[in-house]
């Protein structure tokens, strides 16, 4: 090991110690034993040796962070004398700096609000992010200063990707817990209160969605292992840091159990959390040693340079692999923000703001409209962009997307990843600090099953892909009701029944006038498989359900005469459009031109429909003109 990677090593678990230790100081309240910062006591650094037992945990504490704050700053000079022609060391190692004061910041104010929830959740959360940036460095600097190739796919990395951000989202769901003080609203575990399904209130819903989301992450964690198992064993340590996540969680959990059949042990909570920190930081691991793995395997049989490999690999491209003739800065702007696909980004924001106003009974405060905006163009752009990534050979074969920026070489298709990614992370974080922690969960799992299930499990499949993989674009109104609510009630599921009955005939209707580029990729797409008879036939009957749930709307949502109005007219205008395509789709000669044109009206007229009918509910919710 280089100088480098023993003192990020060294960082590494000293900033795993401080979590350990932190967790003990909140367990035992040691916290407010110490009334002054950076001192125990006013004028005095060092406890006396009558202190008590919690003043010394807080003092051990502070020293430890302390420690962290003099290696990080060791790391960053270590980083300017030995990598400074390396950004992707020189960067995070100067980074670790910053987040080490901020840390030290949150720790005063945590200190001077005397332990209160918020500021105890922004603390963890940090740590967790100074622990994830400390491993980047230490994993970076053990794979070559210079990568050549475009390498091989970064498929299992977006799929780890997805078990690590969600780790991170359980980690801030038990923080609430804690912050509220509701872990012990329900004295059993498994169950609580006797049920799996407790009512939500304002009392319970921290404890039950950190159980509830606790079972999610944990599916995930252990499809990330099973992933790694069987499709990364020529790549050992991708295989190890999987697993390891994939063991301990369950092990966490148990522990997790026992915190509650112990009344909050100090020694369950700390376990409970250290083994959350551990879990995070290989999965943390998994992500970075994945996508370099992968930048290290071209896909034309050079030799793989492995971490701790020799740091003298200079020929190809450095850390950017990027060749491509010179372009402007305006057209390389252009080329990313394309692939974020902005029209469907824009359909998917008509959904939300309505959802907003029906759950509010009327205007949320504007401020909370905008975040949750934000936060739901980045999580759909973040989607787009890997789905770009993940279709770009399909995409090149079609003549609707050959345009499309990695058909069209105009990124590579790396950053196409990476800069996915970084849209993610910057939503579940804008989200979870502006609006609130479930929004930015559900944000997640849009992102993930619109790139998991729908991109990488369905598309190519089977002809059923978009009627499963339609969750993801269904969810953004069940995002925009929990930012007013905190939870998800019927109405929100309802709206998402709505979008997900709405996406097949709108998606149907586009595939059956491009079915030929779907034959050319072969995309086994409804038409491309059943034939154009039954596709009509399935637009027609999902028709029939969608204008039966926009009706189901009005009665459970409470909704008044000018929703109930719009329904009724613009799902008659939408079944008749139906009834026409199935009509022409069912004749001899269904697969020509009449069928072709009957689609293009329809799937026209179904985005006036979404567009319409969630105005109506915005509108409905503001006037509330009643039925009589």
């Amino acid at each position: 090991m280089t100088r480098f990677q023993k003192l990020a090593a060294a960082t590494v678990a000293t900033t795993f110690l401080l979590v350990v230790i932190g967790v003990i100081v909140r367990s035992t309240n040691s916290g407010v034993a110490c009334p002054t910062w950076p001192g125990c006591f006013p004028g005095q650094f060092l406890p006396g040796l009558d202190a008590s037992i919690d003043v010394w945990i807080e003092w051990i504490h502070r020293t430890v962070a302390v420690v962290i704050g003099i290696l990080v700053l060791g790391l960053a000079g270590l980083a300017l004398v030995d990598h400074r022609d390396r950004p992707s060391i020189l960067w995070p190692s100067l980074a670790t700096v910053g987040i080490a004061l901020f840390q030290a910041w949150l720790g005063r104010e945590t200190v001077r609000l005397g332990n209160s929830g918020p500021s105890v959740t922004a603390h963890l959360a940090t740590a967790m992010i100074l622990l994830a940036v400390l491993i980047f460095a230490l994993v970076r600097s053990s794979y070559p200063s210079r990568i050549g190739g475009r390498g091989s796919s970064q498929r299992f990395t977006l799929v780890a990707a997805l078990g690590a951000a969600t780790t991170y989202a359980l980690l801030l769901f038990g923080s609430n817990v804690t912050a509220r003080d509701a872990a012990l609203i329900f004295p059993d575990w498994p169950l609580m209160g006797g049920s799996l399904f407790p009512p939500l209130t304002d009392a319970t819903s921290a404890h039950v969605l950190h159980r509830w989301v606790a079972v999610i992450v944990g599916l995930i964690v252990a499809g990330v292992a099973i992933a790694a198992w069987r499709t990364q064993r020529d790549r050992p340590w991708v295989v190890r840091l999987a697993l390891i996540g994939g063991l301990l969680f369950p092990i966490q959990a148990l522990v997790g159990g026992l915190q509650v059949l112990t009344r909050l042990e100090a020694w369950t909570q700390t376990a409970h959390l250290a083994l959350g920190t551990a879990i995070w930081g290989a999965l943390a691991a998994l992500v970075v040693v994945s996508y370099y793995e992968a930048r290290t395997m071209p896909a034309y049989g050079r030799q793989r340079v492995g971490p701790g490999g020799a740091d003298g690999g200079e020929q190809g491209r450095g850390d950017s692999p990027d060749r491509q003739n010179p372009r402007t800065a305006g057209d390389t702007i252009r080329a990313y923000v394309a692939l974020t696909k902005p029209r469907i980004v824009e359909q998917l924001l008509v959904t939300t703001v309505p959802a907003m106003i029906l759950a509010a009974r009327g205007w949320p405060r504007l401020d909370l409209i905008w975040w949750t905006l934000l936060g739901g163009s980045l999580a759909a752009g973040s989607a787009n962009a890997i789905n770009c990534y993940l279709d770009r050979d399909i995409d090149e074969l079609m003549a609707r997307t050959r345009r499309r920026p990695l058909p069209a070489h105009e990124v590579e298709p790396d950053r196409a990843v990476v800069f996915g990614l970084t849209l993610g992370v910057i939503s579940f974080v804008e989200l979870a600090w502006f609006v609130n922690l479930i929004s930015a969960f559900l944000a997640l799992l849009a992102i993930a099953f619109y790139v998991i299930v729908y991109t990488l499990i369905l598309k190519r499949t089977t002809p059923q892909n978009i009627v499963i993989g339609g969750a993801a674009g269904a969810l953004p109104p069940v995002i925009g009701w929990a930012a007013v609510t905190g939870q998800v009630g019927l109405p929100a599921l309802l709206l998402f029944a709505l979008v997900f009955y709405w996406t097949p005939p709108h998606f149907w209707a586009l595939s059956l006038r491009i079915r030929k580029d779907y034959a050319a990729a072969g995309v086994p797409m409804l038409p491309v498989v059943r034939g154009v008879p039954e596709t009509t036939r399935q637009i027609g009957l999902y028709s029939i359900l969608l204008v039966a749930i926009s009706l189901v709307l009005w009665s459970v949502a409470r909704m008044g005469l000018v929703y109930l109005a719009a329904a009724i007219v613009l799902g008659a205008i939408f079944l008749w459009q139906a009834y026409r395509l199935w009509r022409a789709g069912a004749l001899p000669d269904g697969s020509t031109e009449a069928s072709t044109a009957g689609a293009i009206r329809l799937y026209r007229y179904s985005i006036t429909y979404l567009s319409l009918l969630f105005l109506a509910v915005a509108v409905d919710a503001l006037v509330a003109i009643p039925v009589l």
